[in-house]
């Protein structure tokens, strides 16, 4: 009973040590929620950010204007500092300022939110994939940035950064960092050295470095038996889907090009910022993903029959392209397939679709001004003349009342859109855009969200998969984002119909803008939204209410917007079949929701493609030739930040020189109990005295 009560006893101390262990944990140390800047590599360098292996460590310092920087790019006191820089101070000019003061005097940087005095905010480059596109100085300047596709950027996505970047958003995490700021390191700054000081350790260690050349190489090397990995390609999945059903034949197993004809219509599927799950891209491509959807919807309504066409062999080949932030993956990698009549995939069936096969290629590019576009191309043609006439016969026609512009501009100043790639491999490929004048002041970060759109959901809880005429929804302001989508969606869909049917639409329907209003409030917003539950199977779990990433992310990582984008397109340019639910379970065949939820069971045409550079399907590849994307993720073992106090210079030293001192003391104790231990234990049984010889 004694050994059992003992043993207990050790037990009960045990969980109590534990514990107040915990405890004493919990009250040293305060977690912070955000985003952390991470790393990316491509053929020749590398951006981003990391912390060191153990953490990052930094006394806080508030930045509130300007001249505060001044005190961490001297000599401040105490180094290093995490300074806490608002979105109007987060700059070029102080970032590559602190850049060049760290790692001794600054550790960790903290953007936190705070859009009050913020006027622009944009990470990328002035000329953005300006390497990837047409080999032209007059694609876009980056000298003048007023005559460059993002005014506003400031490339700081493209840096490195030798100390890691936190981004908080929420006001309760912001507030801890002020108050601890405020309470211990707010004053007497001469005397930081010699008190605790708060502080925040941010963890986020990226494992790659130097390139992707050398980071593959690490991770493919012979030797790498612990199976390592340092970086990944990014990589996922275009979407596509056709406004007729593809007939499958047996020339697909054979390779035989198809005689199909097809309009190509594309747009851009991905988005990007500096922050890791951060970044909404609602002006930069959201919204051209919701003109997209709506020029799919109507003219799959309004379209007659494929064989009524005066040629039925003619279809349109609705694409979006994932990746295209990133020297555009998903379009070179279509290029790519096509070339080697490997699109579709053979699982796809179909016979393979060649550059031949293509009449002509229109792009939905960013749409920042909407009511003001222009037609691209990069050489003037007869029939960017016809398709620009076409435009405008709806955008100005007295019938719908659009009230929108679309002009022509026949040069190199081509935007950065996917059909780069195309006119990258033939200038002659009859490739047009639709692009707006630049004005998001938010390209690429993670202030492109809603409001920078001027976005408000209507919910109005009626039917958004129908047309509906031109004068419905007077209650919907003419100049809100909905309306305007569905003008320039109505006017791109008729001038296709104009294209396949050789006839001018005299009807009277048009896009739906609670379309519009639904899908923008999805990818915004929500996920747990009325549109994606009706293309979903039903009674599928309920998505979170969160808005999709839109990021490229890797192999196994996040792909929700190229998921989602399937289901909708599968959806909305599918024909309802009336077979039961059980019988509906063989794609093409699909079983959806549907807006009532009561089940509908369709003929679908989407599917996916990849969406992988083919700089890494090549054996022995150029990475510095520049041909392909060749950008990749590093990785990295978690993301975290907490604030504590930091114990003083002199709190430190005098820790440690107690320390050694006891260990000392420790040493020598041992040392005089054991040679005197025949003195000191003599009377000890034998048995015990064994253990002490």
């Amino acid at each position: 009973m004694s050994h059992a009560a003992a043993i207990w006893l050790l037990m009960l101390l045990q969980g109590t040590l534990t514990a107040l262990g915990e405890r004493t944990r919990d009250k040293m140390y305060e977690p912070i929620l955000g985003a952390s800047c991470f790393r990316r590599l491509n053929g020749t360098h590398q951006t981003g950010c990391s912390s060191t292996y153990s953490g990052s460590v930094g006394v806080l310092h508030l930045i509130n204007v300007e001249a505060d920087l001044e005190f961490l790019l001297g000599n401040p006191p105490s180094p290093p500092y995490a300074p806490l820089i608002p979105p109007h101070l987060f700059t070029r000019s102080n970032l590559m300022r602190l850049k060049e003061a760290g790692p001794k005097n600054i550790s960790v940087v903290l953007l936190i939110n705070n859009a009050e005095k913020m006027k622009q905010f944009s990470h990328e480059l002035n000329c953005p994939n300006q390497y990837s596109g047409i080999n032209s100085s007059e694609t876009c300047d980056a000298s003048n940035p007023a005559n460059s596709w993002n005014p506003w950027g400031t490339g700081l996505l493209h840096e490195d950064f030798p100390f890691p970047i936190y981004y908080i958003a929420e006001e309760k995490e912001i507030d801890k960092l002020k108050d601890c700021f405020e309470k211990f390191n707010n004053k007497n700054y001469e005397t930081h050295a010699l008190r605790s000081l708060c502080a925040i350790e941010v963890k986020s260690f990226m494992s790659a470095a130097v390139n992707t050349e050398v980071c593959m190489r690490r991770t493919n090397f012979i030797n790498n038996l612990g199976g390592s990995k340092y970086c990944d390609p990014l990589e996922g999945r275009n979407v596509y889907a056709t406004v007729y059903p593809r007939n499958s034949t047996p020339n697909a197993i054979e390779g035989t090009k198809t005689d199909e004809k097809f309009i190509l219509v594309t747009c851009r599927l991905d988005t990007a910022s500096m922050f890791d799950g951060v970044g909404l891209g609602a002006m930069d491509s959201v919204v051209s993903l919701a003109v997209f959807t709506q020029v799919a919807n109507l003219l799959r309504q309004i379209l007659p029959a494929q064989s009524s066409l005066p040629d039925p062999r003619r279809n349109v080949l609705f694409v979006t392209f994932n990746g295209e932030s990133y020297d555009y993956i998903g379009s070179q990698r279509f290029v790519y397939d096509m070339d080697k009549l490997d699109f579709p995939p053979k699982s796809a069936g179909g016979s393979p679709i060649a550059f031949e096969n293509i009449e002509f290629m229109l792009d939905i590019g960013t749409l920042d001004d909407i009511a003001n576009i222009k037609l691209h191309a990069l050489t003037g043609t007869q029939l960017a003349q016809k398709l620009l006439e076409q435009l405008n016969t709806y955008a100005k026609s007295p019938r719908y009342g659009f009230n929108v512009n679309i002009q022509s501009e026949m040069s190199a100043h081509i935007p950065p859109t996917s059909a780069q790639s195309f006119l990258r491999r033939d200038p002659k490929f009859p490739a047009l855009i639709l692009n707006a004048r630049p004005t998001n002041k938010y390209y690429h970060s993670i202030y492109d969200d809603s409001i920078n759109v001027d976005f408000v959901y209507a919910n109005t809880s009626q039917d958004f998969t129908q047309l509906v005429e031109v004068g419905d929804f007077k209650t919907l302001k003419a100049e809100s984002l909905q309306m305007k989508v569905r003008n320039i969606s109505s006017i791109v869909a008729l001038a296709l119909y104009q294209s396949l049917t050789g006839q001018e639409y005299t009807g009277t329907k048009v896009a739906n803008p609670l379309l519009a209003d639904e899908l923008l409030y999805c990818f915004l917003q929500s996920a747990d939204c009325p549109l994606f539950k009706a293309s979903s199977y039903p009674e599928s779990p309920t998505a979170l209410p969160l808005p999709p990433m839109r990021y490229i992310s890797v192999l196994g990582g996040s792909q929700e917007s190229s998921g989602w984008t399937y289901r909708v397109l599968g959806y909305l340019l599918s024909q309802q079949k009336k077979i039961p639910k059980e019988n509906c379970t063989i794609l093409p065949l699909h079983f959806f929701a549907g807006y009532n939820n009561t089940g509908e069971c369709r003929l679908t045409t989407q599917n996916y493609s990849h969406a992988l550079s083919p700089a890494f399907l090549i054996d022995g590849y150029d990475w510095a030739s520049g041909q392909y994307s060749t950008w990749t993720e590093s990785t990295w073992s978690q993301f975290s930040a907490r604030i504590f106090l930091r114990p003083s210079n002199v709190h430190q030293v005098t820790t440690l020189s107690v320390g050694i001192v006891v260990l000392i003391i420790s040493f020598c104790l041992v040392y005089i109990i054991s040679s005197r231990s025949e003195v000191l234990f003599e009377d000890l049984p034998a048995s015990n005295a064994a253990l002490f010889g």
